[in-house]
């Protein structure tokens, strides 16, 4: 049965409202209770049989189940309607023009169609629609013997271009899914397949290359997957430059004013490698750009971006010694209905960082009792990265609160479901991270020791500063301020800042 809360829980309060007011329009019968039922949902947490209770005063599995079943149904109605109103307004609006041509061309009148459809290319090409244009000129082509003026080598050799940048966008999606697809598989721990090597083959295998030539969302799917590369290796400084000058194409692209939402997309990628290379100014930059492009087309996309740019905001500020504004940016979305469950627990994991790097572990430890759900629910929802960072922050502060029972069984855990995996994807020096972890854990004396110092020094391969991958980092300067018995917070900026 389809989860009707989980899909209404997806609208803005807005939308539920806009929802409630089209069922109420579209109820003939006055004791109509889908609107009821909507509300139920949205405000309750209820079993079918509760549900059933209230609506029909007893139970009645067979008149909810045709309830659920039309609610459904006018969900689909109303969210295709909403898309026709926003999102895809441009191809509507051009489908109606062609569906018009081809009337008008149908009765002979081969001017007036003519006219629309040159009109049509136009717009067409300015939003770079290419399966539209591809609709326009089958249709120009279909019905060229009755234009007697109509240049049709010119309009086929066009037709003929139109197709290779349709083609070349195929291309593109395929490769895109085909890359998206290994990594659900990596996330998920089925696949130990290097990402960064599979981009490189699959854009080679479909030859694909970074021009003009290709629409504002075909850039901003090479730039994602490039960034998804980096990700699974921690290594963002390699990636900086190439994105960058990739959206030097992106910016001055003709569509960019056409195709927000990607724009949008892109400067955010770009804003989070540059932060996860510790350039925090050049990150707010593209953080303000992106703002400011949120705010375009009367907001149209502003709430779709608010809780990510707020996050990477917040981050930066967090880093930049901005730490009491940064908590105060994210609490607010702590009680916020209607968050994307991935961006929930992003904000939630990065506050119980900042409260733990401010001292407030009471608060930490609270909000971690909001993470109840199995290893396995948060690697389906989050992916596998997010759930180790979950537990390797889990065990510090557990160390850092005295609960020592806790950290033994969580040390324990980690390490029987983690190491395999971290070996597999050449993580191993978050395996020799832990282990030196357990060992100030089990003798805290010995953290400042010459012994333990030299331990730590020749535990790791170093890699430049530079290169470093700030949240790396945050994990190592726990390990240095017991060593140093020093504030982890000022360690972390020490470190960051040196």
């Amino acid at each position: 049965m389809i989860n009707l809360k989980e899909v209404i829980s997806t609208f803005t309060e807005e939308q539920q409202q806009d929802f409630i007011l089209y069922l109420d329009k579209k109820n003939k019968r006055k004791d109509a209770k889908d609107s009821l039922l909507v509300k139920l949902i949205v405000s309750d947490n209820l079993s079918s049989a509760e549900l059933a209770h209230k609506l029909y005063g007893k139970q009645n599995k067979p008149a909810l189940h045709a309830l659920r079943k039309r609610l459904f149904q006018s969900l689909i109605d109303f969210t295709a309607n909403m898309s026709m109103k926003e999102e895809n307004s441009i191809d509507i609006k051009l489908i109606k023009y062609i569906l018009s041509a081809r009337n008008f061309l149908q009765k002979g009148q081969i001017k007036v169609g003519y006219q629309i459809l040159d009109k049509t290319i136009l717009i067409a090409n300015e939003h770079q629609l290419f399966s539209i244009l591809n609709e326009i000129y089958h249709t120009k082509i279909q019905f060229s013997h009755l234009n007697k003026s109509l240049n049709l080598e010119g309009l086929i050799a066009d037709f003929k271009e139109n197709q290779q940048q349709l083609l070349l966008e195929d291309h593109l999606n395929i490769a895109y899914a085909q890359i998206r697809k290994s990594l659900v598989d990596y996330q998920q721990n089925k696949s130990n397949l290097d990402i960064k090597q599979l981009i490189e083959n699959v854009l080679q295998e479909h030859q694909i290359t970074i021009s003009d030539s290709l629409s504002f969302k075909s850039l901003y799917q090479i730039v994602q997957i490039t960034s998804i590369s980096s990700a699974q290796k921690f290594d963002y400084y390699n990636i900086e430059q190439f994105i960058i000058n990739t959206y030097q194409v992106i910016k001055n692209h003709t569509s960019k004013n056409k195709q927000l939402f990607y724009h949008i997309e892109v400067l955010y990628l770009i804003a989070n490698v540059l932060f996860r290379n510790k350039k925090f100014t050049e990150s707010l930059q593209y953080l303000d750009l992106m703002l400011l492009n949120m705010k375009e087309n009367k907001q149209k996309y502003y709430s779709d971006f608010a809780a990510k740019h707020h996050l990477l905001l917040a981050l930066n500020l967090n880093y930049s010694k901005n730490q009491e504004k940064a908590i105060t940016l994210l609490e607010p979305y702590l009680n916020k209905k209607n968050l994307n469950m991935v961006a929930q627990l992003d904000i939630a994991l990065t506050l119980i960082v900042f409260y733990y790097q401010h001292k407030s572990l009471e608060k930490a430890q609270k909000l971690f009792t909001s993470f109840y759900h199995t290893d396995k629910w948060y690697i389906d929802k989050a992916g596998i990265v997010w759930t180790i960072k979950k537990n390797l922050i889990e065990i510090l502060l557990q160390i850092d609160l005295g609960n020592i029972d806790l950290v033994d069984s969580r040390l324990k855990s980690f390490k029987r479901n983690y190491f395999s995996n971290l070996s597999e994807i050449n993580q191993e020096r978050v395996i020799t991270y832990l282990k030196l972890v357990e060992v100030y854990y089990k003798n805290p004396e010995i953290a400042t020791s010459k012994e333990f110092k030299n331990k730590v020094e020749t535990s790791f391969s170093w890699i430049d500063i530079k290169k470093e991958d700030i949240f790396m980092m945050s994990f190592f300067a726990w390990l240095k301020a017991k060593m140093t018995k020093q504030d982890i917070y000022l360690v972390t900026l020490d470190l960051i800042n040196n």
